[in-house]
């Protein structure tokens, strides 16, 4: 009798495992041959007779579980995050190359994902697929980084501060070499990763390789954590997130522009005009171009229009092949335009009202011929790409102050410009 139940113990527990393995069988049949809806609907029958798997029987499962729930191209979060678990526990396994390489694909495929959702306006989305990528793979710190901008561009405001927060307590800097090679027979320069770089100027198709660093992002991840609280209405800790950040890194000049934007934001503008006096103290001559046009910028948006005009000339006596600069110019002198386009327009038909009207045209004419110089110095200073706004402009002026000669050749300029789009 106790022979028999024995027997009958060992015969349970042989059905038990070769159901244990027939279901296992059916979810790898399925993934071999592609269907891995078919592999995801298996595998809840295996998964209840888990609890007893030998450990062969269960590592081998959650292979093909986390096989089944990445599948080919998915890119649905809750699948890629039950593949990423049971990839997870396959670590130190006899799986474990497989289990690796199967948790990078899951990062690849919340990253692409992730892209869907930015290029679709979704950044929340997006901010949490990175974050998971993030979290799956925490050498690639980027992932944060951008899960934080997206966490911003949403207005999730506490997510993008705790990112920051952490990335800045990581001392993520965001550094990267970039490699840089000429073609030899076009003359353009591209960058390219090392190898590539390398290979191609053995080759004699590229010279002139070259490197540099990316600049560091931790002057940006400073601000942006001070921007945030001012966002939330804690404006002195803001202050304090940027004192912490100058005190660690006193000589770096980005901080010091970001706590710059930091009070200009804040309205203070006597402690910016302050701030930006060492900024301009500690900049190099070749970097004062910039820093002027900036402050230019800057001025405009406060509607210190003059103060504007004051900078953007700065940066032009320091370059004066600045492009921008001259655009901008004459951008604030042009925006005079409207208050005279609106009075001319209120006027009616009397005598009195057509002799104010003549005085206003010439006003605006007068208008016109101070900004064209500075739109012909950006003509003459833009890339192609970027000189076709320019270029309309001129016509514009150019027919209304009926210089026809000019305004055919421009236009000329223009139809080649739209051409070449």
């Amino acid at each position: 009798m106790r022979t028999k139940f024995l027997f009958a113990i060992a015969f349970a527990a042989t059905t038990v495992v070769f159901a244990q393995k027939k279901e296992v069988k059916v979810i790898e049949k399925a993934i071999k041959s592609g269907d891995y809806g078919a592999a995801k609907s298996a595998i809840p029958a295996a998964e209840a007779l888990s609890g007893s798997m030998d450990e062969k029987t269960k590592t081998k499962f959650l292979l093909l579980k986390g096989q089944a729930y990445l599948g080919v191209e998915n890119k649905n979060v809750e699948d890629l995050s039950k593949a990423a678990s049971a990839f997870e526990q396959l670590q130190d396994s006899k799986y474990d190359t497989e289990a690796k390489n199967g948790l990078q694909n899951v990062v690849a495929a919340l990253v692409n994902a992730a892209v869907d959702d930015q290029n679709a306006q979704r950044p929340k989305d997006a901010a949490k697929k990175l974050e998971q990528a993030y979290n799956y793979s925490k050498k690639d710190t980027s992932y944060l980084y951008f899960a934080a901008s997206n966490a911003v561009n949403a207005q999730d405001w506490d997510v993008a501060l705790k990112h920051y927060k952490t990335l800045r307590d990581l001392k993520y800097t965001g550094i990267e070499t970039k490699y840089y090679a000429t073609d030899a027979e076009s003359g353009e320069e591209k960058a390219y990763n090392k190898q590539e770089r390398d290979l191609l100027v053995m080759g004699k198709t590229h010279i002139k390789p070259r490197q540099e660093n990316s600049e560091s992002r931790s002057a940006e991840i400073a601000k942006n954590i001070a921007l945030i609280y001012i966002t939330k209405g804690e404006n002195d800790k803001a202050l304090e997130a940027m004192a912490t950040a100058r005190a660690e890194n006193p000589g770096d000049k980005l901080l010091l522009r970001s706590e710059a934007d930091i009070y200009l934001k804040m309205g203070n503008m006597d402690k910016y005009q302050e701030v930006i006096a060492q900024v301009l103290d500690n900049a190099d001559e070749s970097e004062k171009a910039e820093l002027y046009y900036n402050l230019g910028v800057s001025a405009d948006q406060q509607g210190d229009k003059d103060k504007a005009k004051e900078y953007y000339g700065e940066a032009i006596k320091r370059n004066e092949s600045y492009a921008a600069a001259y655009n901008n110019l004459a951008v604030l002198i042009l925006a005079n335009e409207r208050a005279l386009v609106d009075e001319m327009n209120a006027l009616g038909t009397s005598a009195a009202d057509f002799k104010k009207y003549d005085e206003l045209k010439l006003e605006r004419e007068n208008i016109y011929r101070e900004a064209m110089p500075y739109l012909e110095k950006a003509m003459q200073h833009s890339k192609p790409e970027k000189s076709l706004s320019v270029a309309r402009s001129l016509y514009g002026i150019y027919q209304q102050l009926d210089m026809q000669d000019k305004a055919d050749t421009i236009k000329a300029k223009i139809d080649a410009l739209e051409g070449g789009n």
